[in-house]
């Protein structure tokens, strides 16, 4: 069974793992080997990680069973406007998806952010079984954008958003 808790230092290796490879076969069909590698050196570098743990107005969640961690899910609140929550990554492994950890990890993050009265998200636009997912939570599409990727990576994305209520 796993648990949700929040992420430590100690963590962070088994969280790139775990986005790495659950990256490689998300979008490895969609966008190949090349862009997806690159994508993971940039965005789930140790160092990148490394940051999101500490930012303040946060939230770093990871589901562990004490052995393994299945999935992640990182959310914080906009810089640019207000009442505002994004969620940046949730993430379980391929392994373990469709048992309800994605599930558990978004009932706790949308928790954590008790300022906020709504929260956005981006999905590429290849991901269906992402955007289904959001749908089924709550979520609904507000627009699109060209590119989600550092430039010229070309990854159109849907914009979603849930509102939040406490």
């Amino acid at each position: 069974m796993f648990f949700i808790r929040s992420a430590g230092e100690q963590d962070l290796k088994k969280v790139q793992t775990l986005l790495a490879e659950t990256w490689r076969d998300t979008y490895t069909p969609f966008h190949g080997d090349h862009v997806v590698e690159a994508m993971i050196a940039h965005w789930h570098s140790p160092g990148s990680l490394k940051q999101r743990l500490g930012r303040p107005d946060s939230e770093f969640l990871v589901a562990d069973d004490g052995r393994q961690l299945a999935g992640m899910a990182y959310a914080a609140m906009s810089r640019k406007t207000p009442k505002l929550a994004n969620l940046h990554q949730l993430y379980v492994h391929p392994l373990w998806q469709g048992q309800g950890i994605g599930t558990d990890l978004f009932a706790e993050i949308e928790t954590c952010f008790p300022d906020a009265d709504r929260m956005h998200l981006e999905v590429t636009v290849e991901n269906g079984r992402a955007f289904d997912f959001y749908t089924k939570v709550g979520f609904r599409e507000i627009g699109r954008v060209d590119n989600v990727g550092p430039p010229g990576a070309n990854l159109p994305a849907i914009l979603m958003e849930k509102a939040l209520a406490f």
